[in-house]
Order: structure tokens, then C-alpha cells, then sequence
């Protein structure tokens, strides 16, 4: 099984029920409803900072869990799930691009 799919198995388990979502909104609350990385208010994410297949033990802790964006949990997970990070040249064009996309009047 490749390490995504063991990624979204593991996840899936957790960020079900009451206890999950009650844990998620203090998340929210705590970081200000802004992704922790980037500061975009835009398509929130919890994270586990410490991923759920290796540390089962810190899924339901709150110091264990951030809120990032779609864009910044995607890298971080491409990470974790062992994809090389972007080169610095590609990740400045995906910024350039996500800020036009922010701003499109602003130029």
C-alpha cells in the first residue's frame, strides 16, 4: 500500500464524530482562524502536526493539531508522505499564482 493511501486510512479514522469536530473548532479558535503558515483565512484544514499513523496516541490533542491551508497542508503532507519538497523556482511561481488568483485587480 503506498504511504497516501496509509496516510488517508489512518486519518479518515480519526476525523470522525462530535470529538473530532468540538476539537477542531478549538483548534480554530485558538489560531484565530488563519492558516498558521501563510495566514490566508481561505479553505481551512486541521492538521495533525504529528501524523496519526505514527503517533495514534496524539490524535485527539489539541497542542498536537494546527490549522493550515488547503495549499500549505498539501505540502506538508506531500512531505510526509515522501514526495520531494518544491524547488524553490516552482514554489515561487505556485505563490505568484495562488496570490493573482487572491487579488486578480490588484496588479
Amino acid at each position: 500500500m503506498s504511504k497516501r493511501k496509509e496516510h488517508i486510512r489512518h486519518s479518515a479514522k480519526v476525523t470522525r464524530g462530535p470529538r473530532w469536530k468540538a476539537l477542531r473548532m478549538q483548534a480554530l479558535d485558538r489560531d484565530g482562524w488563519a492558516c498558521v503558515q501563510c495566514g490566508t483565512h481561505k479553505r481551512l484544514e486541521c492538521d495533525h502536526i504529528k501524523p496519526v499513523r505514527t503517533h495514534p496516541e496524539l490524535a485527539y490533542t489539541l497542542n498536537n493539531l494546527q490549522i493550515l491551508c488547503g495549499a500549505c497542508h498539501t505540502r506538508k503532507t506531500r512531505i510526509e508522505v515522501g514526495h520531494k519538497p518544491l524547488t524553490p523556482k516552482r514554489q515561487a511561481w505556485r505563490d505568484l499564482l495562488r496570490d493573482m488568483q487572491r487579488n486578480p485587480f490588484e496588479q
